[in-house]
């Protein structure tokens, strides 16, 4: 996506006051990543992974009631009822595969939640495809042409969607380690192909078939009932449903790639749901990111016995 594209599909959902602000600063949006808007507080920008307050008149700009509405207009096109579903989740995906997280007050029907009413804050998380980013990372996962099954361990915010995003891309276009296969990607949080009405806005592959917002666990059936996929790509798993699913997809043939929250391969293990698919060995790769020096840069892998293959990719 071209710099100046992915600027304009940013500003044109900001509140006019708001795109005003950042306008003035002249970023370079390959380097925006969050803009947080919460009404009464500081705006303020996530800019190469550092926090900029913006300023007006020399003072930092508080974010108004009305900053917020109008923001949520455009991001609604006019239209909040039509998003409902997606504002259920937390989130709206705007063109581009830009994603606007919403908070305020929770309205629940039956036990589940409708939507969120009175939204107080939003979060814009600016989409960033980084392609190449997992090339450094084929050597170890494929072998006699294959993929291996994946679990890409990493803390929250370095960079293991982005990281998997690539991997799905390479795999279904295929590379010189792998020729192309089918994916099917359960894509619960719409993180990995960023659909927006329907079309994915991040490259997953010409071989890739996603399923956007459905949970992981009926995502998986409903892809290996009716896509015939090579390989399972999940984001975030950490229920014992979505375990099941993916117990069901080894079963069927499929080849794994899934991530969960973790600092590394310890302290996932520790975590009762895991142990049991570590112990039985689901996985023949552990990937292991730091973000301690960048997003995205890969701490250790290890192979299925726990055996380092390496450090700091």
């Amino acid at each position: 996506m071209k710099i100046n594209q992915k600027k304009e599909q940013v500003l044109k959902i900001l509140a006019k006051n708001v795109r005003l602000l950042i306008e003035k600063e002249k970023y370079d949006f390959d380097k925006v990543q969050e803009i947080h808007l919460r009404i009464g507080r500081e705006l303020y920008v996530v800019y190469d992974n550092k926090e900029r307050f913006l300023k007006e008149c020399g003072e930092c700009h508080i974010v108004t009631k009305e900053e917020v509405r109008e923001t949520m207009e455009y991001i609604s096109q006019y239209s909040i009822y039509a998003y409902e579903q997606q504002i259920s989740n937390g989130f709206i995906t705007v063109e581009g595969g830009h994603r606007a997280g919403v908070s305020g007050k929770v309205v629940q029907t039956c036990g589940q939640i409708k939507t969120i009413q009175y939204v107080s804050s939003i979060n814009i998380r600016v989409a960033h495809e980084v392609k190449g980013c997992a090339d450094k990372i084929f050597p170890y996962v494929i072998q006699n042409g294959s993929f291996l099954h994946t679990l890409v361990i990493s803390p929250p915010g370095c960079g293991k969607t982005t990281l998997i995003r690539d991997m799905i891309r390479q795999i279904s276009d295929g590379n010189q380690y792998i020729k192309g296969c089918t994916v099917g990607v359960a894509d619960e949080r719409s993180e990995l192909g960023a659909c927006y009405q329907g079309r994915p806005q991040n490259d997953l592959g010409l071989r890739t078939d996603i399923l956007d917002c459905c949970p992981k666990a009926e995502g998986v059936l409903l892809l290996i009932r009716s896509m015939s996929p090579k390989v399972i790509a999940v984001d975030e798993i950490g229920t014992e449903d979505d375990l099941k699913s993916l117990g069901y997809a080894l079963t069927c043939g499929c080849r794994l790639l899934a991530s969960v929250h973790g600092r590394n391969l310890e302290e996932v293990k520790n975590k009762p749901l895991f142990e049991k698919i570590i112990r039985n060995r689901y996985f023949d790769r552990y990937i292991v990111l730091s973000g301690e020096v960048k997003p995205g840069m890969v701490k250790e892998i290890y192979d299925k016995r726990g055996a380092i293959l390496c450090r700091e990719l």
